[in-house]
């Protein structure tokens, strides 16, 4: 198993019902102020540290967040692998006609029509299996890197930070921001709402704070990557201003082996995201 640096761990995943759930989807205009003069020093004070948007309170990162932000976090991960197994198939169309030609296979040399109708299954529960194992990996990965001490790894250092969106008391969604000097860019990261409390406009809340911490900050774009399969999380992106900059159809997940059986039972689509908030 190889576990990429943290600093290379770019997935992000945005969690989100239906589209039209969410308040304020229709494209609008996109205004999030005008960029501090290049050089200004920044004051301490104008990063708020809490906002309230709905009812939905926005705080930064504490110290006795960490059970609850784990939890939400560790939901969301999880959720990825029937969703990877089984949605996911069918943005793979080179994956139907391989599985379905397998099937065919399995008739012709067998000739038993209970075998070849067992294959799918057997194909699905494989499938099942290796995506359990990859996205398992990966949460160990995340774990042990970033996720293991949010204070060490994201409030503390210059450019990143880490917030929680509290509801009646509850912290119920989390989401990073990780600044990136050689390009001038932040990553929005580790996005998740708990799924109790979806459908509430709590994901586009998080994504706002992350872009009005981009523009105090004088970043001139902010970027994401996501494997998210469900529509709705990428109709989210894009009601936030961000466009899609690129997409992999065989990307690798950190934590991912280089068995070919693993690679067989296991793809996903990964895209890229940039929302450009001025130009260099």
């Amino acid at each position: 198993m190889h576990c990429s640096s943290p600093k290379m761990v770019c997935e992000t995943k945005i969690v989100a019902d239906e589209h039209e759930a969410i308040p304020g989807t229709k494209k609008e205009p996109m205004m999030w102020g005008s960029p501090a003069a290049p050089g200004a020093a920044l004051s301490p004070a104008a990063e708020p540290k809490d906002v309230r948007r709905d009812g939905v309170f926005i705080r930064e990162f504490e110290r006795e967040d960490q059970e609850e932000v784990l939890r939400i976090f560790h939901e969301g991960i999880m959720e990825r692998i029937p969703n990877s197994a089984f949605r996911g198939i069918w943005q793979q169309p080179r994956t139907q006609f391989l599985y379905a030609f397998l099937t065919v296979m399995c008739f012709y040399v067998t000739k038993s029509v209970t075998l070849t109708c067992c294959a799918p299954l057997i194909l699905m529960g494989a499938r099942y299996y290796y995506s359990r194992k990859v996205i398992q990996n990966y949460l160990d990965c995340a774990l042990n890197t970033d996720m293991a001490d949010i204070e060490a790894y994201y409030m503390k250092p210059t450019g990143s930070s880490f917030w929680v969106a509290v509801l009646d008391g509850r912290v119920v969604g989390i989401v990073a921001a990780q600044g990136h000097e050689d390009d001038n860019t932040v990553e929005l990261r580790r996005m998740s709402v708990d799924s109790r409390y979806r459908g509430k406009g709590i994901a586009k809340a998080l994504g706002r704070r992350v872009l009005e911490y981009a523009v105090r900050n004088n970043y001139a774009a902010v970027v994401l990557g996501t494997t998210a399969v469900k529509l709705a999380a990428h109709k989210l992106y894009e009601s936030l201003g961000f466009c899609r900059t690129s997409q992999s159809e065989d990307y690798r997940l950190p934590g991912m082996s280089r068995s070919p059986l693993e690679r067989f039972f296991f793809q996903i689509r990964h895209s890229r995201y940039r929302l450009q908030l001025r130009e260099e």
